[in-house]
């Protein structure tokens, strides 16, 4: 998948002990843990980056890459109103967490030695990530989420989830995957729910759930829209504090007018179900093409004024490759830093959903740490 493999590589497929050596004959993959996590902020602005790029996320279908649309030059940034500063004021309530147990951390802790640890260790390990929940297993998913939320909770810092289970994940690529029907589905996020606490939590619900639904027939996607604004409303109440994100795409990928019609079929524009959209996970789109796209979608989707949006901005510092290319393309860096004040209306947060260094299954295993990749993207 051309524009669209990013989202299941980020997560992988493998569990247990996946080790290989560099050319230099240093152990460069860290084992992959049960969730693909990642750290949390408690430096804010470590690597800025200078002309910010967007991620990449899943394309329309796996066998035809969709052409990069690039977005025009975001407009002038007006002031935020006071609805915006009211709807990000309730979201800054805390730093972004930085979860303790990730890939990244792992290759730290056993690398001390390594030439590349220091920057590896200031610019990626340092920063808070996203915390993935890829596999399908209903009896621990409850337990595993609140061990999540509840290390936020304790530090008074704001974690961000991502339920990753749809079923026919991914159209059958490289992260397929996800519950077997979707009565599984809805059962599996009631005890997602159940996990989330009563604190601050950010959910990015489903990456390529709605961006990628074209390979879907009119049906299958009424009935996955269905449930994923089920899900919606089932996250917010067991959690009322838990800010819910649909699947926006990126600015390559839909027109805004078509996303945000699925979007809204899947429940993005009622405040039941939704805090806004998602874009750029696991893509490279600069972010200001991100922002403009954003707003667009935001815009033709209507709904309350409070919607916002957030960005993956976690290898988007040199943007898209002009090719196009998905796969750990070369020449990429990290993007923005972390952070839920971003100053840009109807912009809540630049996060770090997928984690640098963990591979699209070029440079290393899918879902694997390597370290020669997050490397290249921190120097």
């Amino acid at each position: 998948m051309v524009v669209a493999a990013s989202v299941v590589v980020a997560v992988g497929t493998a569990t247990g002990m996946i080790s290989a050596l560099d050319d230099r004959g240093r152990s460069d993959e860290a084992r992959q843990p049960e969730v693909t996590r990642s750290p949390s902020l408690e430096s804010l602005p470590l690597v800025p980056s200078p002309s910010p790029s967007a991620t990449k996320s899943p394309s329309p279908t796996p066998a035809s890459p969709a052409p990069e649309k690039k977005a025009g030059p975001a407009s002038p940034t007006p002031s935020p109103t006071r609805t915006e500063r009211k709807q990000q004021s309730a979201v800054v309530s805390a730093r972004l967490y930085r979860h303790p147990d990730s890939q990244v951390l792992e290759w730290v802790r056993g690398h001390s030695g390594d030439p590349r640890h220091a920057v590896i260790e200031a610019r990626i390990a340092a920063q808070p990530a996203a915390v993935w929940f890829a596999d399908f297993t209903p009896d621990t998913i409850t337990a595993r989420v609140r061990a999540v939320t509840s290390g936020g909770s304790a530090l008074g810092r704001v974690p961000v989830v991502v339920p990753y289970a749809i079923p026919d994940r991914d159209c059958g690529g490289h992260s397929q995957g996800g519950a077997p029907d979707l009565d599984a589905y809805d059962a599996w996020i009631d005890r997602f729910a159940a996990g989330l606490g009563s604190g601050d939590v950010i959910v990015i619900l489903e990456p390529d759930s709605v961006a990628q639904a074209e390979c879907l027939s009119a049906t299958e996607r009424a009935d996955r829209f269905a449930s994923l604004a089920r899900a919606g409303r089932a996250l917010k109440a067991a959690n009322p504090k838990a800010r819910v994100y649909y699947d926006a795409g990126h600015s390559g990928w839909n027109p805004p007018g078509k996303q945000a019609r699925w979007l809204r079929q899947a429940g993005a524009a009622s405040t039941a179900s939704s805090d806004g959209v998602f874009s750029n996970v696991s893509n490279f789109h600069a972010t200001t093409d991100e922002i403009a796209y954003d707003r667009q979608v935001l815009d033709a989707l209507g709904g309350p004024a409070g919607l916002g949006a957030v960005i993956d901005t976690s290898r988007n510092g040199a943007g898209a490759p002009a090719d196009g290319e998905w796969c750990d393309p070369a020449g990429r860096k990290l993007g923005r830093a972390p952070t839920l004040s971003t100053g840009e209306a109807r912009i809540d947060g630049y996060l770090w959903v997928k984690l640098p260094g963990e591979s699209d299954g070029c440079k290393g295993r899918p879902g694997t740490f390597t370290a020669s990749y997050a490397y290249d993207l921190a120097r």
